[in-house]
């Protein structure tokens, strides 16, 4: 069976896609950007402020779906430009502790609302 997962009082997503699925024991997280759910508003002052954003949106559907970030096991990291990788990683890395999950970090000419930085995720029970 699948469900649906939404971060509660989130603004609805951009397009036609849920923000993340519940598929048996596996977790899809959409892209996330660093929209403030509460708000709707983009933050944006720094790439490790947006990079916080995305990073806590994953957290909050991760954690809503009744997962730990420690089950996450694939992320995928879009960047407007390689030239943020350093600051997002280092933001990145404060979310995994240990044993991080495997991911690709690569480099797009553009990202959904002109946004720095756009992060999906899987997890898996």
């Amino acid at each position: 069976m699948k469900k649906v997962i939404t971060i509660p009082n989130a603004p609805a997503p951009i397009g036609p896609y849920s923000q993340a699925i519940l598929k048996n024991d596996t977790l899809f997280v959409s892209g996330q950007i660093p929209l403030d759910p509460k708000t709707g508003e983009l933050q944006l002052s720094t790439i490790q402020v947006a990079a916080h954003q995305v990073m806590k949106n994953i957290k909050a559907l991760v954690e809503t779906a009744g997962f730990e970030m420690t089950d996450v096991v694939k992320c995928s990291i879009f960047l407007k430009s390689m030239d943020d990788f350093a600051e997002v990683n280092e933001v990145y890395a404060s979310y995994f502790k240990s044993e991080p999950p495997a991911r690709e970090t690569v480099q797009v000419s553009k990202l959904p609302l002109d946004v720095p930085v756009e992060i999906s995720c899987i997890a898996m029970r």
